[in-house]
């Protein structure tokens, strides 16, 4: 407690708050805009923090970023194209619901859910930081590689088509993973000697093909058959039915910040797994699995909350082993060693102060998500009023500057471009994006994991289960990918059996 008073005059100093306001104003500005991620601004404030005392330091990077996961629910409501990949996750329900004139209730519950699953995450890394990172560094190759399969199998439940369309959709996104230098022996695949694809296909520039393009290629071919789409005329609208909702998806929204925040703790999750993940169990577990991707309430709630519970628990094996959770915290850890607050189980004893000040930083940051939030979201409104046809010109625009952006590149423009025009094609032949987004952010990850487990267990395939983490995991793999098969055959022998 001594500990605790003496952090709230380095929190509430004038110059902290003035940071603090002044980076979440910058987080919602960055979140908004399609292809500025929260890792590209975090690399922007570094230098700046060099002159900061250590609590503002990391406050800002820490309020920027909550901020901008938040804030990329904005272009996705309005105008689908989702800022990060953890918005890509429900793009289709958050879009379709204010099609519907409900952009109040879905964005209203964005914030809402974004701020309660955040402030859970805050305050599961004030207590239990040190033994949840315990857990953390038990995971090894093969249970990042369960783990990773376990969120491709969501790939089918995410698909609102035929199971046949989500696998041809989520092959597409692992072969587009795929291209660039082999992990394992470094030759080069699917580059066609281009130079700029050795690295890969950069992320940012396909996940704005994937929205972006097919929405302008939409707005231009079915400019006839567009519907007015209802703006938010007052801030009243943000909380029309949302205590209703919150409470009937209570359960959900319980479970998707234990699931966040569980999902970001494992180094190298992140939010953007995290919410794809809970989305998908969401649908699994829901008792409307149908409505989800209509403009559905329940997956956005799951997800809404497991996004900044997930960047609080990154936090967790970041502070304590100094292993980063994600892109973001990687970033933060150089900062802390700069400061002087090395990262490590001593830091809690030796920076005790200093450490409590950036845990009421994250509470505080979360808290004034909900005002600051409510205010992008009115000043964002407006842009429902303007037709489709009239924005694609600035939607390119962004998307282009967007896509250049990563890499200053012309080959990202190009990507963008291909990726976009093949992701109309399937949209418009009722193949789903969400598999082949999926497959993009984990292929990668699955691939790497399982050549690192291959080497390690000298090929033997029984390695994968010999460990007990990933033993479980691997049961509950196989058990999602069997389990249908051998019911429907259960259910099929049992029919011929009363027949008979």
């Amino acid at each position: 407690m001594d500990n605790v008073i003496a952090a709230l005059p380095l929190v509430f100093d004038p110059f902290t708050l003035m940071v603090i306001m002044a980076c979440a104003l910058f987080g919602l500005f960055i979140g908004a805009v399609p292809g500025l991620s929260a890792t590209m601004a975090t690399a922007m404030l570094v230098p700046i923090t060099f002159y900061m005392a250590p609590v503002p330091a990391i406050g800002a990077i820490v309020t920027m970023s909550a901020m901008a996961i938040f804030a990329s629910d904005i272009p996705t409501a309005l105008i689908r194209i989702p800022g990060t990949a953890a918005s890509a996750a429900y793009v289709d329900d958050l879009y379709k619901l204010s099609q519907r004139g409900k952009a109040g209730l879905g964005l209203g519950l964005c914030v809402i859910t974004s701020a309660i699953g955040g402030v859970f995450g805050t305050l599961v890394l004030m207590i239990a930081a040190p033994q949840l990172a315990e857990v953390s560094l038990n995971f090894t190759s093969f249970e990042y590689f369960w783990l990773a399969l376990l969120g491709l199998s969501a790939a089918v439940m995410l698909g609102t088509g035929s199971v046949v369309k989500s696998v041809m959709s989520l092959c597409l996104g692992l072969l587009v993973a795929s291209v660039g230098l082999d992990g394992s022996s470094g030759f080069p695949r699917f580059t066609y000697g281009q130079e700029s694809l050795l690295s890969g296909v950069s992320f940012v520039p396909a996940l704005i093909g994937f929205f972006a393009v097919p929405e302008i290629i939409r707005a231009i071919v079915h400019r006839d058959k567009q519907e007015e789409a209802k703006s938010i005329s007052r801030i009243s609208e943000l909380f029309d039915g949302l205590g209703k909702t919150l409470w009937k998806f209570r359960l959900n929204l319980a479970r998707g910040s234990v699931l966040g925040t569980l999902i970001g703790i494992l180094p190298g999750a992140g939010s953007d797994i995290a919410a794809w993940i809970t989305y998908a169990v969401s649908k699994k577990f829901s008792k409307n699995p149908e409505k989800f991707g209509t403009g559905y309430e329940e997956g956005l709630v799951d997800s809404g909350a497991a996004n900044n519970s997930a960047l609080s628990g990154a936090y967790v094996p970041a502070m304590v082993f100094g292993i980063p959770g994600d892109s973001i915290t990687a970033i933060v850890i150089g900062v802390l060693y700069v400061k002087g607050l090395n990262p490590g189980p001593m830091v809690f004893i030796n920076n005790a102060v200093e450490v409590n000040a950036i845990f009421m930083v994250f509470m505080l940051a979360n808290l004034l998500m909900v005002p600051l939030g409510i205010l992008a979201i009115v000043l964002a409104a407006p842009v429902l009023k303007i037709s489709k046809t009239a924005l694609a010109p600035l939607i390119l625009g962004f998307a282009i500057v967007g896509s250049f952006s990563i890499d200053i590149s012309i080959t990202s423009i190009i990507i963008m471009i291909v990726v976009g025009c093949f992701a109309y094609l399937m949209e418009e032949n009722d193949i789903p994006v969400a598999p082949a987004v999926l497959g993009l952010v984990m292929g990668t990850l699955v691939e790497r994991n399982l050549i690192t487990s291959l080497i390690k267990g000298d090929n033997n395939p029984l390695v994968f289960f010999e460990r007990p983490i990933a033993g479980v995991l691997g049961v509950m793999t196989l058990a999602l990918w069997f389990a249908p098969l051998i019911i429907k055959i259960y259910r099929k022998s049992r029919r011929s059996e009363v027949t008979s």
